[in-house]
C-alpha cells in the first residue's frame, strides 16, 4: 500500500485573479488519481452559454459524484455571480462524508470569500487535518491575510506563477509524491 506524503498538512498555491489555478488543480488531480491515489474534493470549471453574460461554476466531483452547479442563474441580464450557497452545503457535506474514508488528499477548489469570513470549506479542511488526510487548495492573493489566519503553520504555500505546467511537474515542485509501503521499496514506479 502507498499514501501520498506531503511536505506540510496543507499545500496551498497562491494566484492573482485572472490566473486560471483551475487548469494547474486539475492537472495534479488528474496525475495523481492516474497513479492509483484516492482524492476527495472539487476542481472548479467554467461553463458558458451563449444566452448568458455570465459563466456557471461547476464544482467536479473528484470522488466521482456529479458535477454540482454552485451559482445561482440569475437570467439573462445578470451582471454578477451569486453563490448557490444550499449546492455549497451540499457538496461541503459529500466531501466530508467521503472523508471518513481516509482519503489520500483533499482538494479544495478556493479559498474564496466566504472561507475568508470564516464559511465555506474552512470546516472541511480542519475535519481533513484531524483525519490526517492531507489538503491541497487554491488560495487568491486577495485572500492571504485571512487565509494566513486560518491555515497558520499547518500549511506550506507556493506561487502558481513560479510552478511548472506539466503534472508531472507540479507534484514534484508542491512535494506531493507517495510514500512507499516496505513491499513497495524495490518499485521506482511509484515514484511520481
Amino acid at each position: 500500500m502507498t499514501r501520498l506524503l506531503t511536505p506540510a498538512p496543507i499545500v496551498a498555491i497562491l494566484y492573482h485573479e485572472g490566473r486560471h489555478v483551475d487548469h494547474a488543480m486539475r492537472r495534479i488531480a488528474t496525475r495523481l488519481s492516474g497513479q492509483g491515489l484516492s482524492l476527495v474534493g472539487f476542481i472548479q470549471r467554467h461553463a458558458w452559454r451563449p444566452d448568458r453574460p455570465r459563466c456557471d461554476v461547476i464544482l467536479d466531483d473528484l470522488s466521482g459524484g456529479h458535477p454540482i452547479l454552485i451559482s445561482e442563474d440569475r437570467g439573462v441580464g445578470a451582471r454578477g455571480c451569486r453563490l448557490n450557497v444550499g449546492e455549497l452545503i451540499k457538496a461541503i457535506a459529500s466531501a466530508r462524508a467521503a472523508i471518513a474514508g481516509s482519503p489520500d488528499l483533499l482538494v479544495v477548489n478556493k479559498f474564496g470569500k466566504i472561507e475568508s469570513t470564516g464559511g465555506g470549506f474552512r470546516d472541511l479542511v480542519a475535519a481533513a487535518i484531524e483525519q490526517e488526510v492531507p489538503v491541497l487548495v487554491a488560495v487568491p492573493w486577495r485572500n492571504m491575510d485571512s487565509w494566513r489566519q486560518f491555515a497558520g503553520d499547518f500549511a506550506i504555500e507556493h506561487n502558481l506563477e513560479e510552478l511548472p505546467a506539466d503534472g508531472v511537474g507540479l507534484c514534484r515542485c508542491l512535494g506531493l509524491h507517495r510514500r512507499r509501503a516496505p513491499s513497495d521499496a524495490a518499485n521506482p514506479c511509484l515514484n511520481l
